[in-house]
């Protein structure tokens, strides 16, 4: 088969958009040192009730992973995990139990990204608005204290209805790492960019020794509105990032 018609065939899948946008997203967050060897998964729900839903397949580093490469899985149909790549009984267990559970969490990103673990090791995992990126998560956060091992099927239930208010779209996960969800693959992405910034700076100020300069309740909440309000900005975030992937010749796309 020659490129073109190769390509071509690809560009015939169900949900390609998608499939690109979720393969941009896991080749950045290997950019960003975000990935675990080759553990960690993101999704993306493609039925209405969420239960559908693309992933990484199983054990595939995220600077390899391509759109086409991207397997359907059934969160209602525990035959999935015997199809080619199925994901691993923890990606299943985690991100199954999310999509069941959990319907307006249509995309979701779950990572142990460096300073959100640091975050989630310590025993008091809260993240206070001592900067505007920190208060964009002001009451917009869930911490899991509850970590009971592996997420297989039953940890992943649980996790999954902590997300009870559709309000808060980060669950910092006590001794594991962090759940981002959202509704789009460009608006969960953003959301964990800005999460991990915001971690980093509390954890090196936290290093200094100093008084932290925390905002007022107010303010905080006041930030988080405006920047839950601001347009677009996810949408060209993820735009950039694919056009500068698609400027350095990547296959991300394919």
């Amino acid at each position: 088969m020659t490129q073109t018609a190769q390509l071509r065939a690809q560009t015939n899948m169900d949900h390609w958009p998608e499939r690109v946008d979720l393969a941009a997203a896991f080749r950045w967050a290997e950019r960003l040192n975000w990935h675990e060897a080759v553990a960690n998964h993101f999704s993306l729900a493609i039925n209405d009730d969420g239960t559908q839903f693309l992933m990484n397949p199983n054990q595939i580093h995220f600077s390899r992973i391509r759109a086409s490469d991207l397997i359907v899985v059934d969160a209602n149909d525990p035959d999935t995990l015997k199809g080619p790549n199925a994901p691993d009984p923890t990606a299943w267990g985690l991100h199954g139990g999310l999509h069941r559970h959990c319907p307006h969490a249509r995309c979701a990103m779950h990572v142990h990204s460096v300073f959100a673990t640091v975050l989630a090791s310590l025993a008091d995992s809260r993240l206070p608005p001592i900067d505007q990126n920190c208060a964009t998560f002001f009451n917009r956060y869930v911490i899991d204290e509850g970590y009971g091992g592996l997420a297989f099927e039953e940890e992943g239930k649980r996790c999954a209805r902590l997300f009870d208010d559709p309000k808060k779209k980060v669950m910092i996960m006590g001794n594991h790492g962090v759940m981002v969800i959202g509704d789009t693959v460009a608006d969960t992405f953003n959301r964990l960019y800005y999460f991990e910034r915001a971690a980093e700076t509390y954890i090196r100020a936290l290093q200094t020794g100093q008084p932290l300069r925390v905002l007022s309740d107010n303010i905080a909440e006041k930030t988080a509105q405006e920047l839950d309000d601001y347009p677009d900005q996810a949408d060209r975030h993820l735009a950039e990032l694919k056009a500068i992937l698609d400027e350095e010749g990547s296959n991300y796309a394919h």
